[in-house]
């Protein structure tokens, strides 16, 4: 076989393998620990541990040293709006903040290079799908209102928040807790795991003294968080992710900082919005019982 064949031949295998993994990326099952499974697991695995909320100063609270960092498509400045922007009434999350803190998160992702972002697109899938079950609800609605023979109010919009999403879903029994559905809730849930997985490394990029590199780091949190949930092949993919992560410079470029000492509070604000999000949302999804949907 020629070369050149050779190399289109590898290279198209390769693509096809990455594409396969990228399709679970995301954890996608209940929790399996090595001990039960068959398959070989990373070496290094532990529970998920509970994190303590990190004290921010009060004289970091007016955000005042997170800037615009002209030139690049992540901002940290935007990401904190958003999460303080999902922050709803009564303990609540509200829906679309929500997604467009993804959405900057990707972008962050991305900025860590081609491996790293070549996964993303499975976060942009589900950010998709639950703003068409939004819209479909949008639509349900307006005929509903529109119909000439409407005697009630028609109920708040399902998918406005965490809570009201979950609860609508339950009523309309499309959430299975024993087979995979395209449900808003489950989506969430996958979502919800990604965000702890990203609360952790932000939280070790910002305060780790060690000189750890970024894969470290990275690595770290993958396997507290989402290693549990993922198949070998898919962790052993991961090892290649974390090889290939920059250089912690690149970390302190996005944030818009030049030494670590100036990122460690940005830092500490982000990942306060980050967890108040996630601690709000993990309550309403472990009152339903929701944490281990298929």
């Amino acid at each position: 076989m020629p070369s050149r064949l050779r190399q289109c031949v590898v290279s198209a295998l390769i693509l096809s393998l990455l594409l396969f993994l990228s399709s679970l990326w995301l954890p996608q099952g209940t929790v399996q620990r090595c001990e039960e499974s068959w398959r070989p697991c990373l070496s290094v695995y532990t529970p998920t541990r509970q994190v303590a909320p990190a004290a921010v100063p009060e004289e970091l609270r007016g955000n005042d040293i997170i800037r615009e960092c002209a030139g690049q498509q992540f901002q940290v400045s935007r990401l904190l709006l958003h999460l303080n922007s999902a922050l709803g009434p009564a303990s609540d999350v509200l829906l679309e903040p929500y997604l467009l803190c993804w959405e900057e998160l990707i972008k962050f992702m991305e900025a860590l290079g081609p491996l790293v972002g070549f996964f993303t697109h499975k976060v942009e899938e589900k950010i998709t799908l639950i703003r068409e079950l939004s819209l479909e609800e949008s639509a349900r609605q307006n005929a509903t209102a529109n119909d000439p023979h409407r005697v009630a109010t028609p109920p708040p919009h399902a998918y406005r928040s965490v809570r009201s999403m979950l609860e609508a879903e339950l009523q309309r029994g499309v959430v299975s807790f024993d087979t995979q559905t395209p449900s808003g809730s489950r989506t969430l849930l996958r979502l919800h795991r990604s965000l702890l997985w990203l609360q952790l490394l932000l939280e070790s990029l910002g305060t780790d003294r060690e000189g750890r590199s970024m894969g470290e780091l990275c690595r770290d949190a993958y396997l507290e968080v989402l290693a549990q949930h993922h198949p070998w092949l898919v962790q052993r993919a991961a090892e290649l992710v974390f090889r290939a992560m920059p250089d912690r410079s690149v970390f302190l470029q996005l944030v818009c900082v030049s030494t670590q000492e100036e990122a460690e509070p940005v830092m500490l604000i982000v990942v306060e919005a980050i967890r108040k999000i996630h601690q709000r949302t993990q309550k309403e999804l472990e009152i339903r019982n929701m944490l281990d949907l298929p």
